[in-house]
């Protein structure tokens, strides 16, 4: 006796009536086989339907797009802190230079110290590679904080070169301090956050 094949009982499952289905309904009401083979095919369809409905993970979208912001304002603040320093430091070099004589050589001095020590901290950031490494957002507002502070630092160091000589070392050698401070700090924060995370 032939039985009927899997795409005929999956075509008798079906609404309607195709040619040659009267023939294939009589054998599946006579042949307990193709009955028994029927029911197992309505268990496998319910057990189908009964699955949950795939749903995606959790959506990484914002997370992903406030790093990429963050990185886009990272390197902005950067390249603005980085033209900042060249036009600093070609001042600060033509104050050095000229050597008039009411510049003290102490302030001179003074000045160039803190303009290595604010190269250093900037080469220790640069290899420090902190906007390729992952942070939480507390982390990333202090970083942000200060990077904003030493923007301002600079924009007020391209200012100080427009003051009188005597002030204008005095205020150079303020600001100059001050932003090193400021870039010993975001080195703290880069690295601190980092061993404490295990990065």
């Amino acid at each position: 006796m032939t039985h009927l094949t899997l795409e005929t009982l999956v075509s008798l499952r079906e609404a309607g009536s195709e040619p040659g289905a009267a023939a294939a309904r009589e054998h599946l009401d006579g042949c307990s086989e193709c009955r028994a083979e029927m029911e197992r095919l309505h268990q496998r369809v319910a057990r189908l339907k009964a699955l949950p409905a795939l749903c995606p993970g959790r959506d990484q979208w914002p997370r992903v797009a406030t790093r990429v912001l963050a990185e886009r304002r990272w390197r902005r603040t950067r390249f603005a802190g980085l033209a900042g320093l060249a036009i600093a430091a070609s001042v600060a070099m033509a104050i050095v230079v000229s050597g008039t004589p009411r510049a003290s050589a102490t302030a001179r001095e003074e000045i160039a110290a803190a303009m290595e020590r604010s190269q250093a901290l900037e080469s220790a950031l640069d290899q420090y590679e902190p906007e390729r490494r992952m942070i939480d957002g507390r982390t990333a507002g202090l970083a942000q904080g200060l990077e904003d502070r030493i923007a301002a630092v600079d924009q007020e160091l391209e200012m100080a070169e427009m003051l009188q000589q005597q002030s204008r070392e005095e205020q150079l050698l303020k600001l100059w301090r001050e932003r090193v401070g400021l870039l010993d700090a975001l080195v703290d924060v880069h690295v601190t956050r980092a061993s404490n995370v295990g990065l």
